[in-house]
């Protein structure tokens, strides 16, 4: 078959996909708006078909005149950009799809579909908003929006679901695609005598890195601990978060026992899970990280909010520890139970890891996707 992927950008987080699909003698096209800092492009290399000419002049304007002093002001680009529909369709036709698989309720979404409308392609929609949700919005813009994408929508974030909760019909929930790397029997534990914490995340405010240092700092003195941070630090805003937790790590002693790396490249990270012995990510507003089923992959124990999206995959208390959003104290405490108990750190690496070859195989995503297929063509 012939799969046609429409995002913003070609995340990590597809890597897998992309690996089992390519693997499976598949054909797959990967459209982006935009390139990325860090991208992997061992089995795709993405088409960047960029905005058109006249989104990109008023983002210029928007990002370097009007909004210059912040950070997100680029990320306007996600929720208005919209493509060249003439490029758009062209990449599409040439590439003759037998499904596309678009990414968010976006403008540049819609472009895309209108763009693509009388080719007889069957469409699905991405996007990581639960598939449990506490209400489905009715009023007239919503409803335009939806009219004008695709009806099937899959998401790798399951929710809660529950009285009160509701789902979409054509909503299903395919969760991400992660292989297997280091079994519990092949994993090193402590490999310098103390326990190794690894955190993964871009150097910027929501992620928390200085909630996590300041938790850290606590436990240092009582514990043999060490931490390693890695995450994407591309722009000035991300590099004076990242000067300022220097100056944390100097300030409190932490030199030799805290490292932070930057734009590590993904077919290094494999050494850093390797190595580590808990994962823990501090962030709040988390839509749907995968670098925590990349640490479970590797047999590691997780830790993360109870906002996560993708807190889904983490089993609280078994494989690892879920603790509340932002609160300080609640991540010191479910830390302080991993780094005390050394035989609890192995067995919660174990379950994590059965959680990932169980349930995070690209037969099951590959299933699904058919599914959806099935019904987008009966609905058209």
């Amino acid at each position: 078959m012939r799969f046609l992927y429409v995002a913003h950008r070609y995340h990590t987080n597809q890597v897998p996909i992309m690996k089992g699909l390519t693997e499976h003698g598949h054909e797959v096209c990967f459209i982006s708006h935009y390139q990325g800092k860090i991208e992997d492009y061992t089995y795709v290399t993405p088409v960047v078909a960029g905005y058109s000419g006249l989104f990109d002049a008023v983002n210029w304007f928007y990002v370097h005149i009007l909004h210059r002093h912040n950070s997100k002001a680029c990320d306007m680009r996600l929720k208005y950009g919209f493509p060249s529909v003439f490029r758009i369709r062209k990449l599409v036709s040439s590439f003759r799809p037998d499904v596309m698989i678009i990414r968010e309720r976006s403008i540049y979404s819609i472009f895309t579909c209108l763009a693509c409308r009388g080719l007889n392609i069957p469409m699905i929609l991405y996007n990581q908003s639960p598939l449990w949700e506490d209400e489905i919005k009715n009023d007239l813009p919503h409803r335009i929006v939806r009219g004008l994408l695709p009806r099937v929508r899959i998401t790798p974030v399951l929710g809660t679901p529950g009285e009160g909760k509701v789902k979409e019909k054509d909503a299903l929930f395919v969760p991400f695609v992660m292989e297997p790397k280091v079994s519990p029997d092949q994993k090193k534990w402590f490999q310098d005598g103390g326990i190794h914490i690894l955190c993964v995340g871009k150097y910027e405010k929501r992620k928390n890195i200085r909630m996590l240092l300041e938790v850290f700092s606590a436990l240092a003195d009582d514990y043999d601990i060490s931490l390693t941070v890695t995450g994407e630090c591309a722009d000035s805003f991300e590099k004076e978060y990242k000067k300022e937790q220097e100056e944390f790590i100097l300030q409190h002693g932490l030199g030799e026992r805290v490292t932070l790396l930057e734009n590590v490249a993904h077919d290094q990270m494999e050494e850093l899970y390797s190595r580590a012995d808990l994962f823990v990510l501090p962030s709040t507003r988390e839509p749907a990280s995968v670098s925590q089923l990349e640490a479970m992959s590797f047999s590691l124990p997780v830790i993360c909010s109870d906002t996560n999206g993708t807190s889904c995959y983490v089993q609280d208390g078994d494989s690892g520890f879920l603790f509340h959003d932002n609160s300080r104290e609640d991540l010191q405490r479910v830390m302080l139970t991993c780094v005390s108990d050394r035989d609890r750190l192995k067995e919660m690496g174990r379950k994590g890891f059965k959680e990932i070859k169980d349930n995070c195989k690209f037969e099951i995503y590959y299933k699904k996707i058919l599914e959806c297929m099935e019904k987008v063509i009966l609905y058209d």
